[in-house]
């Protein structure tokens, strides 16, 4: 018997999860499944940048992901067994920069984040189908149909392909994802435990001789584990065998194999950067690495897929609510299109070495200024206009992110203006008096 939903959601990573949470708490009914049997293995994509922290709190799970991580240590640069000198991964932001309660990125191993999130989504009401490995997409002008390999069908009105770099649903779609090699050299990726190895630094091992690229190991917050970064020469077939991995650890630091004691989990992949085509086929929907794929250097990938689901609940909700014009749902698109393109640059800048970690990866800056969503009316914008991010700041002993909170319009009166702030905390429309907007909000559905 066909399964009844208002949006489907396919894949229980960061993605799906944040956006299953974000639509159960407009009442929105939503399904989200999971091809495998449980949430996926490994501590993959663990820096949580400033501004999903912030969509964090909105989503009510901060709390939950301050408990689980920590700050990043600083790295300690090994050469021949000795320490050789300290390097810092994150350029220092300053004081009350870009207006945010939080300047660095905070570690949580992806499996613990997924965790907090599917637990917040089951508070709501939400619940995560695993086992549901997608065979076939069909649509019609009324809604979208999907079969799998076990289990019975799914009807919806709309889809959403959360299900990684890999999407069956975009295969499914036809919808090209065109992108470049960022490096050639592929990687080892490993949770390990190493007791005798001090936790206070990430430890980073430069390439030796004969080839053998880099090695890193990073003390994830809020466990026992390391996770294991080690490069390999092009052509390399790696050995993701826990004797493989302890292999590696022998030969490029001063470590012996056996002082591996536990291989948690293991992946390889060549770092690539890749852009779909389009970020909405009729009523289906591209978010996270089905969108967008990155090099994990300057931790955007999961920032930006998150950042995805945020921009895309609030207008399903919309529209499926009746409160909005189907219409609005191309703007996810032209919003979140762009905004994943220019974070692949900065991506793969970094992993080259042609740019730093610093303003531009906490992603506080990013606006929607030239959306078809924003209005500025006024003739002498401040240094706050439509289109930009609300800081958080205190206005008269009242922080503006407590007004905000919630999936809701919100109206603020300020000093330099009037501003109709969007659900995802973004100003929609701005003006000197509230003169026009009535025809926004009948507009936007607001």
């Amino acid at each position: 018997m066909t399964v009844h939903t208002d949006v489907l959601v396919v894949g229980a990573g960061p993605t799906g999860l944040a956006l299953g949470i974000d639509l159960a708490r407009r009442g929105v009914a939503a399904l989200v499944v999971e091809r495998g049997e449980t949430l996926a293995p490994g501590s993959r994509g663990k820096g949580i940048q400033p501004r999903t922290m912030e969509v964090y709190e909105d989503l009510g799970v901060l709390d939950a992901i301050l408990a689980a991580g920590g700050p990043y240590p600083v790295g300690m640069i090994w050469q021949d067994g000795r320490q050789a000198g300290e390097h810092r991964m994150f350029d220092p932001a300053e004081d009350g920069e870009e207006g945010s309660r939080f300047t660095e990125p905070w570690m949580v191993p992806q499996w613990r984040n997924q965790e907090i999130l599917r637990a917040r989504l089951a508070e709501l009401g939400g619940e995560v189908l695993f086992g549901r490995e997608l065979v076939r997409i069909e649509q019609d002008p009324e809604g979208v149909t999907a079969y799998f390999a076990t289990g019975a069908p799914v009807r919806a009105r709309y889809a959403v392909a959360a299900d990684g770099g890999r999407s069956a649903v975009r295969r499914a779609l036809g919808v090209a994802m065109r992108g470049e090699t960022v490096d050639p050299d592929p990687l080892l990726v490993a949770d390990v435990r190493i007791p005798g190895l001090g936790r206070e630094w990430w430890h980073v091992f430069p390439p030796g001789g004969e080839g053998a690229g880099f090695l890193a190991l990073c003390p994830l917050a809020g466990t026992e584990d390391f996770q294991l970064v080690a490069q390999f020469p092009d052509g390399t077939d790696i050995d993701l065998s826990a004797d493989g991995v302890r292999k590696v650890v022998g030969e490029r630091t001063h470590l012996a194999p056996g002082e591996v004691t536990e291989v948690r989990w293991t992946s390889d992949f060549r770092p690539r950067a890749a852009l779909a085509d389009r970020f909405r086929a009729g009523r289906v929907f591209l978010a996270g690495d089905a969108a967008h794929v990155h090099s994990p250097a300057g931790g955007q990938g999961l920032n930006t897929s998150v950042q995805d689901a945020y921009n895309l609940g609030w207008k399903l909700g919309a529209v499926l609510g009746g409160r909005a014009a189907e219409s609005l749902l191309d703007t996810y698109e032209e919003e979140r299109r762009p905004v994943a393109a220019r974070m692949l640059g900065l991506s793969t800048a970094i992993h080259r070495d042609e740019a730093r970690r610093g303003a531009g990866t906490r992603q506080l800056g990013l606006h929607y200024r030239e959306s078809s969503l924003t209005e500025e009316t006024r003739t002498a914008p401040g240094a706050l206009r439509a289109g930009d991010r609300i800081p958080d700041v205190t206005v008269d002993g009242v922080r503006l992110f407590d007004r905000l909170q919630g999936p809701d319009w919100t109206l603020l009166t300020l000093p330099d203006g009037v501003f109709l702030v969007r659900p995802d905390g973004y100003a929609g429309w701005a003006g000197a008096t509230t003169d026009g907007l009535a025809a926004y909000r009948a507009r936007v559905g607001a």
